[in-house]
Parts: structure tokens; sequence; C-alpha cells
């Protein structure tokens, strides 16, 4: 009985570890579509008319609609199963591509970006990874997901830069939506409906998708806001940066789409390294409480260094320790706090993280525009620095404190 019931488990595993290599490959898919995009929109911005400020509302607009969005995804994805939750957020892809593809006014720009509020393939993935991986393993699990960024990137930015280059934005746009498709398919074919040891509630349940009460419950679970707090404040200023670097890359490095799809390249090299070789072996040898204050100090650092870059190659410097920043900070929050939630509500939870991305992408643009404009690209880097410090000695003095009511 126990050699049948040790096969079966065995079983399981493997079945489980199957459908996480699937995942990671619907993500890096999906990684790679967006960047892809990204080669596309501020090129097709500006040819459109579209200047720093007005592309910043685009964004802001985004931003927006997937803030709304994030939360309800999530707890569709709780309720409905993992196939569900995955196709909606696929095929709102393909229409977003196929809109970008006929965009030749800019109110189109901003229809186009209506389908994002299902958008959250990424966000997804990590609820199906976070089910059938063991709580003590999630933050490897998850990191992979940015391996899988890493590789789309990559491939993203290198095949929109070549493909914007020789083939212009509506050629591109329409690759994107044709590899949409596909990952679609991939699945509906692989994915099954639901990841979760509990069935999904139907909807027939008195608990809806559109309940607030039910998704802001998650913030009274103990450490749950205050991680969130933190999530939000110290990944505010890098947001910031991020959704600004698409500007920053056409004005102050004056990059062509080419040479911009090399430099995201580059990006996704280092996303990989970061996260396929390095987040692994600290999540094995370090507490999460200590990769977090380590990721918001060199956090800190990385905005002092960019306030005063004036070059590509400069910039270049800080990208390393950037990216082990945003990755090492991102996997180790959304772990903390998918495991201060029961495992029904680990969807729910991812949904709130990414609408923390999305809060970003929502505040970023307006602000990133601002700063830009009036102060210039400095003061983005300061701003980083100063709120990265004080949320470091913060943290620091939390635990100093709890260390020493321990001892006595």
């Amino acid at each position: 009985m126990s050699k049948a019931s040790s096969q079966t488990n065995a079983a399981d595993q493997r079945r489980r570890t199957n459908i996480i290599y699937i995942v990671y490959l619907i993500a890096a898919l999906d990684i790679t579509w967006m960047f892809l995009q990204f080669s596309v929109t501020p090129y097709l911005a500006k040819k459109l008319g579209f200047d720093t400020l007005w592309f910043g509302y685009l964004q802001t607009t985004v931003g927006v609609i997937q803030l709304l969005g994030g939360p309800m995804f999530g707890r569709f994805a709780d309720l409905f199963g993992a196939r569900v939750a995955l196709s909606l957020a696929c095929a709102s892809t393909v229409v977003f591509f196929l809109l970008l593809a006929i965009a030749d006014h800019p109110a189109m720009l901003f229809i186009h970006k209506l389908p994002t509020v299902f958008m959250h393939v990424l966000p997804a993935s990590q609820m199906v990874v976070a089910d059938l991986s063991e709580p003590e393993k999630r933050a490897d699990a998850l990191s992979k997901l940015g391996l899988c960024f890493g590789v789309g990137m990559i491939a993203g930015s290198t095949l929109g830069g070549h493909l914007n280059t020789r083939y212009g934005e509506t050629f591109t746009a329409c690759v994107g939506a044709v590899g949409s498709a596909f990952s679609l398919l991939l699945v509906l074919k692989f994915i099954p409906k639901t990841t979760k040891v509990q069935a999904p509630k139907t909807n027939t349940d008195s608990k809806s998708v559109f309940s607030v009460g039910e998704i802001t419950r998650l913030m009274k679970f103990p450490g749950v806001a205050r991680t969130f707090v933190v999530k939000v404040v110290a990944g505010l200023p890098s947001g910031i940066f991020q959704v600004m670097f698409s500007i920053i890359a056409l004005e102050f490095f004056k990059l062509q789409p080419e040479q911009n799809g090399y430099l995201m390249a580059y990006f996704g090299i280092v996303q990989m390294v970061i996260q396929g070789a390095v987040i692994g072996r600290l999540t094995a040898r370090y507490s999460e409480n200590s990769l977090l204050l380590l990721s918001i100090g060199v956090s800190s650092l990385v905005g002092l260094g960019q306030a005063y870059m004036q070059n590509v190659f400069q910039f270049c410097l800080t990208v390393v320790p950037m990216m082990f920043s945003l990755s090492v900070f991102n996997v180790i929050t959304d772990s903390m706090l998918t495991k201060s939630v029961p495992s029904s509500d680990t969807g729910t939870m991812l949904g709130l993280c990414a609408s923390v991305q999305s809060l970003l992408r929502t505040v970023g643009p307006t602000a990133g525009g601002f700063l830009y404009v009036n102060y210039g690209i400095s003061s983005i880097g300061l701003i980083q620095f100063v709120v990265n410090i004080a949320v470091f000695v913060h943290l620091l003095q939390r635990r100093l404190k709890k260390t020493t009511e321990q001892k006595e």
C-alpha cells in the first residue's frame, strides 16, 4: 500500500512539474510578445504626434485599467481555475495586438489599451506555479518565471527591433497577434482546469468575483499589510524609471529601434543570469527578510548611480545591480505574501501584487513625465535613493528591535 502510495505521489509530482514547465514556456512567449510591442508603441506614438507628457498619459491609462483588473482577475482565477484565467488573458492579448496593428489615429492608441484589463498572463502563471510548488521551494519556483522574463525580454526586444526597422509597426503588431494566439492554444491543450487542491468555486457561489470585501480581507492576515506597504513604497521610484525608460532611450540616449532592442536584450541576459543562477541559491541560504533588506539597500544605490549617469555605457554599469534588486525584491515580496494567506486565496493575493505594478504604471508615467521635463533624469534617480534608504532604515530598525526583544 505504501509502495502504491509512493508511486502515486511520484506520478503526481511529475505531472505538477510538467505543468510548471509548460507554464514557464507560456510566460516566456507572453513576455516575448510584450517586449515586441515595446519596440512598436513609442515609435508609433511619436509618428502620431505624441510628446513626452502624452506618452505618459498613455502609459497611465494602461496602469489604471490594469489596476482595476488585477485584483478581480486574481479572484476570477481562484474561483474558475487556471485554464479559464490563462485563456482569457491570452485571448485579450490577441485582441490587443490586432487593435495595435490598425492604430492610425492617436485615439486608437488609447483604445488598443482597453484589453489590458484582462491581460495578466504573468500573474496567472505565478498563480499556477504557486499552487503547484511546495511552500519552501516557492521563491525559487517563482524566480524561474523571472528567468522566462529574461528569455522573453531578449527574444522580444531583438525580434521587435528588427521587424519594426525592416517591416514597420503594423507587421510587427500582427506577429504579436499570431504569437499570442499560439500561446492560447498551449493553454487550452496543456493546462488543467484547476491547479488547486480544492476544486474552484463556481459562479453559483455566494462569493463574487467583484466582491471588494473578499479581496481586501487578505490584508487582515498577519504581516500582509506591512509587506504590501513596503512593496508599494519601495517599488514606486524604480517603477517610475521603468515606465519612463522608453522615453529616456528615445530622447536622452537617442537610441534607434534596433539599438533599443539590443539594450533590452542586454537587460534580459542579466536577468536570466540573476533569476536562473543567483536567486535560488540566495533563498536556500538566507532568510526572506534578509534578502528583502538587501534588495532595498541595493536599489537605493542604483538610484544614486542613475542620478549621475550621462551616457548609455554608464547606464549599462547600473543595469546589473538594478536587475538584481528588482528581481530579488519582486520574488521575495510575492513569496512572502502568498505564504501569508490560505492556498485557496493565492490567486487573489497575486492579483493584488499585480495591482501594485499597475499602480506604479498609473502614477509612474505622469510623475516621471513631470520630473523628466522639469528637473531632468537625475531627479528620478535621487528620489529612488532617498525613498529606498528611508525604507531600508525603517526595516533595519524594526528587525534590530525585534531581535533585542527576543533576546530579553
